[in-house]
């Protein structure tokens, strides 16, 4: 199971929630089975609903 958390530490490099849901699409792809959201992203522009959203992006909803 992969969690959040080690996707944030893993690329410092995101500065945005909308650079973060493309990170989650390519974990996805591949071929990570679940996902877990064990913090809440860091962003000033992260939305209320960012649950919905990561899990639409990590299971194939979003492109």
């Amino acid at each position: 199971m992969l969690k959040l958390s080690e996707i944030l530490v893993s690329n410092q490099d995101i500065e945005s929630f909308d650079e973060l849901v493309p990170v989650i699409q390519a974990v996805a792809r591949s071929g990570e089975r679940f996902f877990r959201m064990d913090v809440k992203p860091p962003y000033p522009d992260t939305p209320d609903n960012w649950e919905d959203r990561l899990e639409a992006a990590f299971s194939g909803l979003v492109r």
